[in-house]
């Protein structure tokens, strides 16, 4: 899944434009190499967003459709940022 999709479809980011943009715009790594929004996003990557709302989370599953609010926390998690 391509990783502005995955954003988007998970909830890290609210829509997959602003996803795009972001990784275009160089404010996207994936452990700790900045990708493009065509990125092929896998389990375990370590996905980190910089800016005012910096975030870094693993990738635990890949959905295949859209994630209900409550399963969310199956796909990604939160690690702290440093």
């Amino acid at each position: 899944m391509r990783l502005d999709d995955y954003l988007s479809t998970v909830g890290i980011v609210k829509r997959r434009a602003l996803a795009k943009q972001l990784a275009q715009n160089g404010m996207i790594a994936v452990s700790g190499r900045t990708v493009k929004p065509a990125y092929q996003v896998q389990v375990n990557d370590i996905i980190q967003i910089k800016g005012t709302r910096a975030l870094t989370a693993e990738v635990l599953a890949i959905p295949t459709g859209s994630v209900p609010k409550a399963d969310r926390p199956k796909y990604f998690r939160e690690l702290p940022t440093g």
